[in-house]
C-alpha cells in the first residue's frame, strides 16, 4: 500500500523503524521519512537514482523542524526533487558537502580559475559560516554573515599623515561578494519556505538600487595623462586597463601563456565571466601584449609588481590614486572608473552591444542597464539628422 507521507496524522502512525518509509515522487526520485523514537520531528531522507553508477543515492534532508508540520512534506520534497535532478545531471559530488565551506569547494570544483575564489578564501573560509552544516543553515545565519561581510573594509588607504585608514564597503560591492555565495548554495541546496527561518535565500537578496550608472568617466585624454603620470611599476598594469575593457582582477591575472602570438589571440583565464574566454586583439594591442611576454614562462604575471608578486586591487588602489592626483583628475578615479570608460568609448564607437558584452565579458543586459543610455543619446541625434 503506497504511504502519502504529505499527511501528518499518516506520519505519525507509521513505525519507528531504521529504514525509512518511502514514498514515490517520481520515477528515480522518493522521499523517506523515519518517525523518531521519542517524541519531536522525524527525519526526512532524499533517494535519487543514479543512471551511470546503476545504483541509489541517499540524502539526509533533516527534520524541517523550524516549519509546522503541515508545511514540512512540502519542503522536503521540494528538497528531494533538488536531490534527484542534481543525480540525474551527473552532479553527485564524490565527497560528502556537509558545511557551506564543503558547498564553496565544490562550487569551484567545477569553475577552475573563478574569482569566486577570492570571495571565498576572503569572506567564507575565514568566518564561522564556513563551519555550518547545510542541513542546519538558516535565515539567520546568513543574515549574521552578511552584516560582517558589510563591515569588512573594503580597501586600506593611508592618509597624508601616512595613518592607515578603512573605506566601507559599498552596497553594490556587497552585491558582487555575496553573488558566488548564493550560486554555492544553490547547487547544492533547496531554497527554503518563503517567510521562514528556513528560507536561506532571503538573507542574500541583493541590495536595491546598489549598481547606480557608473559615475567618474575618463575621456582618451584624461587616460592618457594618467599613464604619464603613474609610476613605472603600475604603469604596464594600467595600460592594459586602458587598452582592453577586463575586469581589474581578470586583468591582472593574465599570465604570459595567456596571449598566443601566432593568432594574437588573448585568452581571459581567470573573470567572473567565466574562464577560457578569448578575445582577438589588433596589432597595436598585440605589439603591447608581446613586449610583455617575451621571455617569461607561460605561468608567469604578464603584468607583476617589481617583487614579482600579482597584482591586486590593495596593491593598485594606492598608486592609481596618486596617479590620479598627480594628473589633476577626479577624486573618484580608479580601476573599475578606468574600465567604465574604456567601454563607454566602445558604445559611443557605434560597436554593437553584444559585442562590448562578449569583450568585456558582462551579460547584454547589464551593458544595457549601464551603456544603453548612450546609444539612446546617439540615436536621438541620428534621427536629428534625417529631419528634412
Amino acid at each position: 500500500m503506497a504511504i502519502d507521507l504529505s499527511r501528518v496524522g499518516a506520519r505519525e502512525a507509521l513505525k519507528s523503524r531504521r529504514e525509512p518509509h518511502w514514498q514515490r515522487i517520481r520515477p528515480g526520485c522518493y522521499l523517506g521519512y523515519r518517525r523518531s523514537a521519542r517524541e519531536g520531528s522525524g527525519t526526512w531522507i532524499a533517494r535519487g537514482y543514479d543512471k551511470d553508477a546503476r545504483s541509489y543515492k541517499l540524502k539526509a534532508l533533516g527534520d524541517f523542524g523550524e516549519l509546522i508540520a503541515g508545511e514540512r512534506f512540502t519542503a522536503a520534497r521540494r528538497a528531494a526533487e533538488a536531490f534527484a535532478d542534481m543525480i540525474e545531471s551527473g552532479g553527485m559530488p564524490e565527497e560528502k558537502i556537509e558545511t557551506v565551506g564543503d558547498a564553496c569547494r565544490n562550487y569551484l570544483k567545477h569553475r577552475p580559475g573563478s574569482i569566486a575564489a577570492g570571495v571565498f578564501r576572503r569572506h567564507v573560509y575565514s568566518d564561522p559560516i564556513s563551519k555550518v552544516r547545510l542541513d542546519k543553515l538558516r535565515r539567520h545565519h546568513l543574515r549574521d554573515w552578511r552584516k560582517r561581510l558589510e563591515e569588512a573594509p573594503a580597501l586600506l588607504s593611508r592618509n597624508k599623515e601616512g595613518d592607515k585608514r578603512t573605506k566601507r564597503r559599498s552596497a553594490s560591492t556587497v552585491n558582487r561578494d555575496m553573488v558566488p555565495v548564493r550560486a554555492a548554495l544553490r547547487a547544492v541546496l533547496p531554497q527554503g519556505s518563503p517567510g521562514t527561518d528556513s528560507a536561506w535565500q532571503e538573507a542574500l537578496r541583493p541590495n536595491r538600487n546598489a549598481d547606480r550608472r557608473r559615475g567618474v568617466y575618463l575621456d582618451r585624454n584624461e587616460r592618457q595623462r594618467l599613464l604619464a603620470a603613474a609610476d613605472a611599476e603600475i604603469e604596464p598594469l594600467l595600460r592594459a586597463m586602458c587598452v582592453l575593457p577586463l575586469r581589474p582582477g581578470a586583468t591582472a591575472a593574465l599570465t604570459a601563456g595567456a596571449f598566443d602570438r601566432r593568432t594574437s589571440t588573448l585568452t581571459i583565464g581567470q573573470d567572473k565571466a567565466g574562464g577560457d574566454r578569448k578575445i582577438a586583439v589588433p596589432p597595436l594591442i598585440a605589439d603591447f601584449l608581446m613586449a610583455h611576454t617575451k621571455g617569461k614562462m607561460p605561468t608567469a604575471p604578464m603584468f607583476s609588481r617589481s617583487d614579482g608578486r600579482v597584482w591586486n586591487k590593495d596593491a593598485w588602489f594606492e598608486p592609481i590614486k596618486d596617479a590620479a592626483i598627480a594628473a589633476g583628475l577626479p577624486s573618484g578615479t580608479s580601476a573599475y572608473a578606468v574600465r567604465h570608460s574604456v567601454i563607454t568609448d566602445l558604445v559611443r564607437d557605434g560597436l554593437p552591444i553584444l559585442t562590448v558584452a562578449q569583450l568585456s565579458g558582462t551579460s547584454v543586459q547589464m551593458i544595457e542597464k549601464h551603456y544603453g543610455h548612450l546609444v539612446r543619446s546617439d540615436a536621438v541625434q541620428a534621427l536629428a539628422r534625417l529631419a528634412v
